[in-house]
């Protein structure tokens, strides 16, 4: 434990020092080959000067450049490229990867699991959040509550997932129930059931774990937007005759309706990326796989199969894209119309 705190505090002193380096020698060769000392002709030292302002910030951006074309564009090519390949990488399949995704069922079921998880998890998060941060900036224990609401962020999805199975746990026989949820269910005479094995609903049962530990999230943000919102607006609806319900949807929700959206696209970036609760759960049992379970799957399934996985990669890629796109385009909206 002690050496691997020392390796890391090392690094991050090494990779400082590192930074440090490189801008301050890339900054003297810069002046070194664009001089513009005291005594040089006064046209030339100002095309210098000139030359140094439009080179120096891409001195800064270069690094982040580099790191960006090497971590994010080679291997988007790459599983571009690869997804026309058999199992191993070896052999050109032309679009037979593709064929298998369209024709295969569990494909299927994961490309209608993610659609469920998109269409509910952003959205009861979300909600929730709003509701949960109005409703605590209202009280004097809100800090209190937030802190409560906001600790499963804090939390591992791996981790979540064994708190959770425990609430979902069943027992057969006449043992007892110690899942909490099996035994609220016993108590008011129900029927003990193994629930993440339902299917269709077990989708939901696992949603509720990711809506348990990303609320926290939204709400945090959502209540820094509420604290934006200049008293004189509310003030001025309540002066009106606005109740409650009135001043939440008609004044509150339309102020911070561009981080409301902001919240639900970053979760929703999440949920198309969500693996590691399912892989718990229920490993993709019981009709609950998605995309980024199956990809994993044909990853290393029986030796792997490096083209269909370069296939539901692709997919994974093109779905996030255009959400991402819109969330770029809305914040560089706003920003020039402030």
């Amino acid at each position: 434990m002690f050496s691997q705190i020392v390796s890391a505090i090392a690094a991050m002193i090494f990779g400082v020092a590192i930074c440090a380096a490189y801008f301050w020698f890339s900054n003297k060769l810069l002046d070194l080959i664009f001089p513009a000392r005291e005594g040089d002709e006064v046209h030339r030292a100002a095309v210098n000067l000139r030359r140094r302002g439009v080179i120096r910030p891409w001195l800064f951006l270069g690094p982040a450049l580099f790191l960006l074309v090497v971590y994010l564009v080679y291997p988007v090519v790459a599983t571009f490229i690869l997804s026309f390949y058999g199992p191993d990488g070896s052999k050109f399949v032309g679009g037979a990867n593709y064929l298998w995704a369209l024709n295969d069922t569990e494909f299927r079921q994961s490309i209608f699991n993610n659609i469920l998880w998109l269409a509910v998890v952003p959205a009861a998060c979300t909600f929730f959040g709003l509701v949960i941060a109005v409703m605590t900036d209202r009280i004097w224990w809100g800090n209190i509550a937030k802190a409560v609401i906001f600790m499963p962020m804090a939390i591992s999805f791996v981790g979540a997932s064994v708190i959770w199975k425990f609430i979902y746990e069943y027992r057969g026989g006449t043992d007892a129930q110690i899942g909490l949820l099996n035994a609220i269910v016993q108590l008011f005479g129900g029927t003990p059931e193994v629930w993440i094995t339902i299917p269709f609903w077990n989708n939901f049962f696992l949603m509720v774990m990711l809506i348990w530990i990303q609320t926290g999230f939204a709400m945090v943000i959502l209540s820094a937007a509420l604290r934006g919102i200049p008293e004189e607006t509310i003030e001025a609806a309540v002066i009106d005759g606005a109740n409650g319900w009135q001043i939440f949807w008609k004044i509150m929700v339309p102020q911070v309706w561009g981080t409301i959206a902001t919240v639900w696209t970053t979760i929703t970036i999440l949920v198309l990326k969500v693996f590691d609760i399912v892989l718990t759960m229920t490993n993709g049992q019981w009709n609950t796989m998605v995309l980024a379970n199956l990809m994993f799957n044909w990853m290393f399934r029986g030796g792997g199969d490096s083209g269909r996985s370069a296939v539901i990669a692709l997919v994974i890629m093109v779905a996030v894209t255009p959400i991402m796109i819109w969330n770029i385009r809305r914040a560089n909206a706003e920003t020039k119309g402030r």
